[in-house]
């Protein structure tokens, strides 16, 4: 890997000035090596397919030329696309673009699924020079006739290994085919054959190839642990492994498991947030912020949705469920150990999966013995034990919390509040009962009210009053009347039906 003293700089590699200050402000002042190898042919107009891993610096090297070989668009018409797998990638696509564009005077704007379509559509009427886009959003906005590809000139197909991996080429396909013929056409990917061949061989003409960085993980840089366990064990062990090892991504095979054991993990006293293809952009956003920022210590994610997701200082990776091959194992364990950092691979091992193991072990050519757990060998051995007291101190406070006064309980255990548990489920703790939302005046808690209980009269008068009659005392001792009220009708009515009653 060529040293930083000799990295050239972007002015040497023909970006324009303006472009350069901005690389400056942002302290980018030496290119990297996919930026250095790729951003002179792409400027020149060149087709090209670029091999890199993630995060090496893939976004400048195709944004500053699409930047610059991009002319201005008019409504719905942009001039150039850039293709991404997810919704997270776009928005960092076009967040890390943003300042780029701005001093070209040029737009960017990001589309995808899981937001709502009224934002895009209008982004796209006031005119869009360079869209970033999902594929499946992208054919809605297209079926609906919100955007057309006819004057797309530049076309960046990043990812192109994930977007194989999702499904969606064919969706690629589609849309490079509604793009002009003599387009420029960048494609980025971690591999370079296969489907992505195909790809290149079709649209693109005469590419440049550059191949840069390491093609998959660096699985030294990883301690790999396979841990022996039952199917009922893997919640505590998830925790045991997060609360030793620091930040955590756990991986599961369904959007269900998912929020399943981030509830889980919840009551066991770890923050956690889930991610997957069921939660809109908003919620994705804030539990990434949220993980980012170190407000919860596990990412609960889908393979499918831990795409396009770059995050550092990640300390380990739980194969809570088993990855489908050695290439998801690989995916999924270069969360960590990222930037040269150490990091830690947990894989659960059942006895039902212990042959496919040994296989997956033997495609990575891995040899490690699978072992009981133990957490302790994951980071902090202290901490683990500290946070291991503080857990078992919790039921015996929280069930002293939840035991009720002595003396109450008068009715019965009728009526009694619905309570609203940590993880925002409702749990009835006898009938239910309405609840006020409205803040309480004391800044309490939200204030309860109890529907009371009607009983209707042979004189079409609904009593309100919940006791029984026999109950109904007043202060001197005797039995007060029910309190009554009409359904409807005012004074003339009550009074009619006083007149009727027998003397």
């Amino acid at each position: 890997m060529q040293s930083e003293s000799a990295a050239p700089s972007f002015a040497d590699l023909g970006v324009p000035q303006r472009l350069v200050d901005v690389l400056d402000a942002r302290g980018f002042t030496s290119a990297f090596e996919v930026q250095a190898a790729t951003i002179p042919d792409a400027l020149a107009g060149r087709d090209l397919c670029g091999r890199a891993p993630t995060g090496s610096g893939k976004t400048i090297a195709f944004g500053i030329p699409t930047l610059v070989n991009t002319a201005k668009a008019r409504p719905g018409h942009p001039s150039a696309l850039i293709l991404s797998p997810t919704r997270e990638l776009a928005d960092q696509i076009k967040d890390e673009l943003a300042p780029l564009a701005k001093a070209t005077d040029r737009t960017v704007t990001a589309v995808y699924g899981g937001v709502g379509y009224g934002p895009q559509n209008q982004a796209i009427r006031r005119g869009v020079d360079v869209l970033v886009a999902c594929p499946g959003r992208l054919e809605d906005l297209i079926s609906s006739g919100s955007v057309s590809l006819a004057e797309v000139g530049v076309v960046v197909v990043d990812e192109a290994d994930r977007m194989a991996d999702m499904g969606f080429l064919p969706a690629v396909k589609r849309l490079l085919d509604r793009t002009k013929s003599d387009r420029q056409t960048l494609l980025f990917s971690a591999t370079l054959d296969g489907d992505i061949a195909e790809l290149t061989r079709r649209y693109q003409h005469d590419p440049v190839r550059h191949e840069v960085g390491e093609v998959e993980p660096d699985m030294t840089a990883m301690a790999h642990h396979f841990w022996s366990i039952d199917h009922e064990q893997r919640v505590d062990h998830t925790r045991d492994a997060v609360v030793a090892a620091g930040p955590t991504i756990v991986f599961t095979r369904t959007r269900h498991g998912a929020d399943r054991l981030c509830k889980q993990l919840g009551k066991a006293g770890v923050e956690a947030a889930a991610i997957h293809g069921g939660r809109n952009q908003n919620q994705r956003t804030r539990a990434l912020e949220a993980f980012t920022k170190g407000h919860v210590q596990a990412l609960i994610a889908t393979d499918v949705a831990a795409r396009g997701i770059h995050v550092d200082g990640v300390a380990c990776v739980v194969h809570f469920d088993p990855p489908e091959d050695d290439k998801t194992y690989l995916h999924r364990s270069g969360r960590t150990a990222r930037a040269g950092a150490q990091g830690v691979v947990v894989s659960f091992v059942r006895d039902n999966n212990r042959k496919d193991v040994k296989t997956l072990q033997r495609d990575l050519g891995l040899a490690q013995v699978v072992t009981t757990p133990d957490a302790t060998l994951l980071g902090d051995g202290s901490r683990h034990r500290e946070a291991t007291s503080r857990q078992k101190a919790q039921p015996a406070a929280k069930a002293q919390q939840s035991s009720p006064p002595k003396g109450g309980g008068g009715n019965g255990g009728r009526n009694r509040q619905r309570t609203r548990t940590r993880d925002g489920e409702d749990r009835a703790a006898g009938k239910s009962a309405r609840r006020d939302d409205r803040p309480a005046r004391d800044g309490g808690k939200p204030r309860t009210r109890t529907k009371p209980a009607e009983r209707r009269g042979a004189d079409g008068v609904v009593d309100v009053d919940p006791r029984p009659r026999k109950q109904r005392q007043s202060t001197d001792g005797r039995t007060n009347p029910p309190s009554k009220v009409h359904r409807k009708g005012g004074g003339a009515k009550r009074q009619a039906i006083e007149a009727s009653r027998p003397r």
